[in-house]
């Protein structure tokens, strides 16, 4: 059975991006794969100092949240991000978070798949560009990987508002269910 690891970046009460999330973790589960949710919400991630000493023995030096996430990234299947757009660009908290998954490049990780669902009060269609772009940067480091795919909901901006959006709920289902 696939492993999908799914981390929510918002830290905002309400968010529109983890309501979507509920959906898309309903709709890979329901298409036979076992979910991990993982909420940045309430975790202590530090930022990358950038010693390096984590090529070499796989760990970082600092001591945080950041540590029992990447063990989970790297034994995951299939990752997906879920992030707010801010300023048209993935949450400060995913930069921070992907800045500090950087001991898993020499590591005999797992993941296969890389996806990201995104939503914004804005709803034009080049959105999300940049943040899907950072991302990719990040997965093109890891040979092994690939960024599979990306869904963005915009339109989408007062605490909550996702839970009356019933098209976008859909969408992110399918594509949780589509996941591969």
């Amino acid at each position: 059975m696939s492993k999908v690891l799914v981390i929510s970046t918002s830290l905002r009460t309400k968010s529109n991006s983890d309501i979507l999330a509920d959906q898309l973790i309903a709709g890979a589960e329901d298409a036979g794969r076992e979910v991990e949710h993982i909420s940045l919400k309430g975790k202590k991630i530090g930022f990358c100092v950038g010693c390096l000493a984590c090529q070499s023995s796989q760990q970082c030096i600092l001591r945080d949240d950041s540590i029992e996430i990447a063990e989970k990234v790297k034994n995951a299947d299939t990752l997906v991000f879920v992030t707010p757009i801010y300023y048209y660009e993935m949450s400060g908290q995913m930069k921070t978070l992907l800045d500090r998954l950087n001991p898993l490049y020499p590591s005999d990780y797992k993941f296969r798949k890389v996806y990201m669902l995104s939503t914004a009060a804005e709803d034009e269609e080049f959105v999300p560009e940049r943040a899907v772009r950072g991302l990719q940067g990040w997965v093109d480091c890891f040979e092994k990987a690939e960024f599979a795919g990306s869904l963005f909901c915009g339109g989408i901006s007062d605490p909550g508002e996702a839970d009356g959006k019933d098209t976008e709920k859909n969408e992110a289902y399918q594509f949780g269910r589509a996941m591969e």
